[in-house]
C-alpha cells in the first residue's frame, strides 16, 4: 500500500501544481512548441468576441441582452441535458479516477441549474443600474478574453460554470484544465461550441489550451488574456496573480463544522454524510473537521453511526494515519474514493462493511496531527469539545492551521452561538444548519449565488472575499451628472471630536 502513487495535500479543487501545468512528456518539446498555439487562440478568441460584440449591439440594449442569455442557456443547456450530464460524468470518473459518476450528474446539473436562475435574473449590458438622487448611471462592459485554469476533480463543470459567467459579461474564454483532466474537458468544451453553433454564435468563444498544456504555454495564456480565473493548487493561483493580468484566485478549504448542544442530531448528521460522502469527498466545502460540545458528544457521534458512518479505533486510527500520508503527502489511491476501497486500503473491521464514511478522533491541530488538515476523502476528524467556547477556538485554530478565510458552519439552534462565530472566525462564509457541499457554493434554500468557485479574501490572498459571480466578468462605466450640493458643515462632521478632544 505504500508503494502507491503520492500527491501533494492540497484544496480538492485543485491538481498537483507540475500537474496541472505540464502534460506527461512534454519536458522533451520545444519551449516553442509548448507555446505556438497559445497566440492564434487568443487571436480566435478576440474575433469571436468581437463577433459577439456587433450581434449584441446590432439591436438595441433589450435584444442585445437576449442574445446574451441565449448564449448563456447554449452553454446551460450543453451540460445540463440528462444524456450529456450522464456522458461527462462518466468520462469525468473513467479519466480521472475521481469521485463518482452519480455525484456527478448531479454536480453538472444542479450548480449549471442554480448558476442559469442567477444569471436570467439580472442585466449584464448597457445600463445594469441607475440611481437617480446619486446622478449615476452604470453600464457594464466586457473585460476582455478570460484564461480559466480549471481543475481535475470537476473537469466538467467548473469550465461550463465559468463559461457561463464569461459569456453573461459579452467575453470570450479559453480553458486550460491539467493535462490530467484534459481529455475529460475536451467534451465539455466541444459540447459547448457545439451548442454555440447551433445558434448562430461563434464557437471560438468557449476554446480549450491545446496539447501540449505546459507551464509555458499556461503561463502565456495568462499573461496574453485579459483577466485570469484560477482553480488550482496554491502555487498556480500565485502564478496567476503574477501574470501581470487582473487575477481571480480562489483558497484552501478543510472546512470544520460544529455540533452544538442545541442541534437537532439526526438532521445534522443527515445532512453531513449527504455532504461527505457526495463526489467522494472532492469538494472544497467538504465537513473535514467536526467539533462537537461534550454534553451531546455520544448522542451525536450515535447519529452519525446511523447513517453510516464508522468510527476507528485507536490501531485503525494509525493505520489511516499512515496510510493516508507520506511526509505530508496524500496517498492517491486513498483521495476521492468510495467506502469500499477505504475500508480494505485501512483494514477496517468487519464492523465497517457498507460503512459510507470513516470518523477518526483527534485532540491536536498542527503538522503533528495530520487529520486536522484537508484530507481529500471519506475521513472525517471528530474533536470533542468541553463547551461553545472551546468548540469555537478549535474551529479558529483549525483554520489558522489549514483553511482561514473559506468557511465553517454550525448545527445550533442558537442564532446568538451562530453569530458569533461570523463575528469571531476569519472566514468568507458561516453555514448554520446546512450541508456544506451543498450550501457553500450557493443553495436554493440560502442566498449565496450559485459558483464552483469561491473566493476565501485576503486571509488566503485572494482578491474576492465572495463567491465568483457575473460581475467579476465585466467592467462598469460610471455616467456622473450633478446633484444638489452634499457639503456639510465643518461641524457636522468634527464636532463630536472638537467636543472630546478639542481642536
Amino acid at each position: 500500500m505504500h508503494d502507491a502513487p503520492l500527491i501533494e495535500a492540497q484544496h480538492p479543487d485543485r491538481d498537483k501544481p507540475d500537474r496541472a501545468i505540464a502534460m506527461p512528456g512534454a519536458a522533451t518539446a520545444s519551449a516553442a512548441t509548448a507555446t505556438d498555439h497559445v497566440p492564434d487562440t487568443i487571436a480566435r478568441a478576440r474575433k469571436a468576441m468581437a463577433d459577439y460584440g456587433k450581434e449584441i449591439a446590432k439591436n438595441g440594449p433589450a435584444a442585445g441582452q437576449l442574445r446574451i442569455d441565449e448564449a448563456v442557456t447554449a452553454l446551460a443547456w450543453s451540460i445540463y441535458k440528462p444524456a450529456n450530464a450522464r456522458r461527462l460524468a462518466e468520462i469525468a470518473v473513467k479519466i480521472t479516477g475521481l469521485g463518482n459518476i452519480e455525484s456527478k450528474i448531479t454536480k453538472n446539473q444542479r450548480k449549471t441549474f442554480g448558476t442559469l436562475r442567477d444569471l436570467m435574473r439580472v442585466k449584464s449590458t448597457d445600463i445594469i443600474e441607475e440611481i437617480p438622487l446619486k446622478g449615476l448611471v452604470k453600464y457594464a462592459k466586457p473585460v476582455g478574453v478570460v484564461a480559466a485554469i480549471t481543475p481535475s476533480t470537476n473537469p466538467s463543470a467548473t469550465p461550463v460554470n465559468k463559461a457561463m459567467m464569461a459569456l453573461k459579461g459579452g467575453n470570450a474564454i479559453i480553458i486550460a484544465p491539467p493535462p490530467t483532466a484534459w481529455a475529460a474537458t475536451k467534451p465539455a468544451v466541444d459540447a459547448m461550441r457545439a451548442e454555440l453553433n447551433k445558434i448562430g454564435l461563434p464557437q471560438d468563444l468557449v476554446q480549450l489550451l491545446d496539447q501540449p498544456v505546459s507551464r509555458a504555454a499556461s503561463s502565456l495564456l495568462m499573461q496574453l488574456s485579459d483577466l485570469v480565473v484560477c482553480t488550482g493548487s496554491q502555487k498556480n493561483v500565485k502564478a496567476a496573480y503574477s501574470s501581470g493580468k487582473p487575477a481571480i484566485g480562489v483558497g484552501l478549504g478543510n472546512v470544520p463544522v460544529m455540533i452544538d448542544s442545541s442541534a437537532d442530531l439526526d438532521d445534522a448528521a443527515a445532512k453531513i454524510m449527504a455532504s461527505k460522502t457526495f463526489d467522494f469527498a472532492t469538494s472544497c466545502s467538504s465537513e473535514n473537521a467536526l467539533v462537537i460540545v461534550d454534553d451531546v458528544y455520544d448522542a451525536a457521534i450515535a447519529a452519525l453511526q446511523r447513517v453510516g458512518g464508522y468510527m476507528a479505533d485507536a490501531q485503525e486510527r494509525q493505520r489511516i494515519i499512515d496510510r493516508l500520508w507520506s511526509d505530508g503527502i496524500l496517498n492517491r489511491q486513498v483521495i476521492a474514493q468510495g467506502p469500499d476501497k477505504l475500508v480494505e486500503l485501512f483494514e477496517l473491521a468487519e464492523a465497517a462493511t457498507g460503512c459510507k464514511f470513516v470518523m477518526v478522533e483527534e485532540s491536536g491541530v498542527g503538522s503533528e496531527h495530520p487529520l486536522s488538515g484537508e484530507k481529500l476523502s471519506l475521513v472525517l476528524t471528530v474533536y470533542r469539545a468541553s463547551g461553545f467556547a472551546d468548540a469555537k477556538a478549535r474551529i479558529k485554530e483549525i483554520l489558522d492551521y489549514q483553511g482561514r478565510g473559506h468557511s465553517c458552519g454550525i448545527h445550533t439552534q442558537d442564532m446568538d452561538h451562530a453569530r458569533d462565530l461570523a463575528s469571531n472566525i476569519d472566514v468568507v462564509r458561516v453555514l448554520v444548519n446546512q450541508a456544506h457541499t451543498f450550501g457553500n457554493g450557493g443553495g436554493y434554500d440560502n442566498g449565496l449565488n450559485f459558483t464552483l468557485t469561491m473566493g476565501c479574501g485576503s486571509w488566503q490572498g485572494n482578491a474576492i472575499s465572495e463567491n465568483l459571480s457575473w460581475r467579476h466578468f465585466v467592467n462598469i462605466t460610471h455616467l456622473v451628472t450633478t446633484i444638489p450640493e452634499d457639503c456639510p458643515a465643518e461641524e457636522d462632521l468634527f464636532g463630536n471630536y472638537w467636543a472630546k478632544f478639542g481642536k
